[in-house]
């Protein structure tokens, strides 16, 4: 115990000084082998915390958060390191909750009091492109009502709902400042300030027609032109993209790069053209660079998620599902939806299936079953088992396989899990004689001796001159006539079987007639289904027919 927490905090200060030189991912990882010597320490939780939202990876952070506050939930730290990865992932509602949680146990925490600062203050902040009635606002006035039924705003729209603070990057789409001032109810589309003042209405009496006013120019916005021009050739890109025009689209998204090198879309953009054009190396590399550059930037976590699906998606083309599983996994931990989930679960289960197929070998069974036949004869039945299990992993086809590990349990004294064995051979080979016998002799041991002799009859079904079937039917019934009608009694009570038979009123009242009257027992036969429940009484011995 003394020596795995000196290795913990051997590791932990490895870590500090990592994450102080700024090299997250050996951080995390040094952070993580702490935790293995010292799992219940909540400070190498809430150090990983800490790393893992310096990394980006604030779903983990958060996790560690979490994490923290269970293990030591009077640490104001704890719910601290909670607070900041909700606010990294934009849960300022959850987060201000979290930082309320730790200033009751710590009142005066100037972290805890920030945080909860600037979640209120994000909070305060309403999103005029959200809220349950702004598209039947936007559909029901003429400046913004032909924009619903235009897909490329509808997204847009989408976007400014989930993310308003994206709202700089559409400024120079004048669709966006018209929706914003219809919904605002103010007019943002009038003239600049330097435009002399509109011309004064002409009086009344004059009967010259009036002109009709000019449409306004969109209201300049703060964006620079750099970034302008840049979101300029990226929609041109996206235009050629979509005709397939691939060389076209290079050339407008590697423009748009030189303009704005900030912009990891850009260079996700551009890594789609390379994955249509079957280049998967040029497009992995292109989102991992994106990836970097939107750590750097701050980008929207679901932007890092496309690009690392993208990188999953690449892989998949290439049948690499392991690899693709990886990125699919850390694009759910950037952003979870659906359809990556489904991926992974799929992929798991491909994967887990492959490396079952992979691993069959029948040669190799045999090997493993010849070394338990080998420890099985020297007594050694605990490594037969070993042995048997790895044969089964190796061929589970095989009947023979079940039916020797099933004599393992035997002598061993498990014997249900015997007759598991005994079934799972019989279903693979209903004609195995050896495994209709072993699941005789283990009804035998449990003293279920109707349905030792059903199984033994199977087995001189399928081999009329099978002495040990003979011989095992041979001994029940001796064993029978051994014991007193009591022992004969309680052992069939036993049976769940014979419990049903003797609860049912048409059985009871057939057998007071059979008791009454021995010769009724001939026209109670010519039902099948009576006169298989007489013969199963018959068989536990709680019936004699003289």
């Amino acid at each position: 115990m003394a020596d795995d927490k000196a290795k913990a905090q051997e590791f932990k200060d490895q870590g500090n000084a990592a994450l102080k030189a700024g090299k997250h991912q050996e951080a995390i990882e040094l952070y993580t082998q702490a935790i293995h010597h010292d799992p219940a320490n909540h400070v190498l939780y809430s150090n990983r915390s800490a790393a893992h939202a310096e990394a980006g990876t604030y779903s983990k952070a958060l996790e560690d958060g979490k994490k923290c506050v269970e293990l030591k939930p009077d640490w104001a730290k704890g719910y601290s390191r909670k607070g900041a990865a909700l606010s990294f992932l934009k849960k300022y509602s959850e987060a201000a909750d979290v930082y309320r949680e730790g200033l009751q146990h710590d009142p005066n925490n100037a972290q805890l009091k920030s945080g909860l600062a600037d979640s209120e203050s994000h909070l305060k902040v309403p999103n005029p492109f959200s809220g349950p009635d702004v598209e039947a606002k936007l559909r029901s006035n003429p400046k913004t009502r032909q924009y619903m039924d235009d897909p490329s705003f509808l997204h847009l729209l989408s976007e400014l709902q989930k993310n308003p603070q994206n709202l700089s990057m559409f400024m120079s789409d004048p669709r966006v400042m018209t929706t914003l001032g219809v919904l605002l109810g103010v007019d943002l589309s009038g003239v600049d300030m330097d435009e002399p003042p509109p011309p004064r209405p002409q009086s009344s009496t004059s009967n010259k027609p009036t002109k009709p006013a000019p449409e306004p120019e969109p209201m300049e916005t703060d964006v620079p032109d750099e970034k302008k021009q840049a979101l300029a050739e990226k929609e041109l890109g996206n235009q050629a993209y979509k005709s397939k025009n691939f060389e076209a689209a290079h050339q407008h998204y590697d423009k748009a790069i030189e303009l704005d090198a900030t912009d990891m879309t850009f260079l996700t953009n551009k890594s789609a053209v390379y994955f249509e054009k079957e280049e998967y190396e040029q497009c992995r590399e292109l989102c991992s660079r994106a990836v970097d550059i939107g750590r750097e930037n701050s980008a929207d976590f679901s932007q890092i998620a496309k690009a690392y699906s993208r990188i999953g998606n690449s892989y998949m083309k290439e049948n690499n599902k392991k690899a693709a599983l990886t990125f699919f996994q850390k694009s759910a931990s950037e952003h979870r939806t659906p359809d990556i989930i489904k991926k992974i679960k799929l992929l798991e289960r491909s994967i887990k299936a492959k490396e079952k197929e992979e691993y069959l070998n029948p040669d190799m069974a045999l090997e493993e079953k010849n070394k338990g036949n080998e420890m099985f004869q020297q007594g050694k039945y605990a490594d037969a088992m070993k042995h048997y299990n790895e044969a089964i992993k190796r061929n589970p086809a095989d009947a023979k396989l079940y039916s020797n590990r099933a004599a393992c349990f035997t002598k061993l004294m498990e014997f249900q899990l015997g007759l598991q064995d005994c079934d799972e051979a019989i279903r693979i080979d209903p004609t195995f004689v050896k495994a209709y016998l072993r699941k005789a002799t283990l009804l035998t041991f449990k003293k279920e001796y109707s349905r030792a002799q059903e199984t033994y009859r199977r087995a001189l079904e399928l081999d009329p001159n099978c002495q040990e079937a003979t011989e095992g039917l041979s001994k029940i019934a001796m064993s029978r006539y051994s014991r007193s009608p009591e022992e004969v009694k309680a052992a069939a009570m036993q049976d769940p079987e014979v419990q049903q038979i003797l609860q049912d009123p048409a059985m009871r009242i057939i057998l007071q007639q059979m008791e009454e009257d021995p010769s009724a027992l001939k026209n109670h036969l010519q039902n099948p289904m009576i006169a298989e429940k007489i013969r199963k009484l018959m068989d536990v011995g709680l019936i004699q027919i003289r």
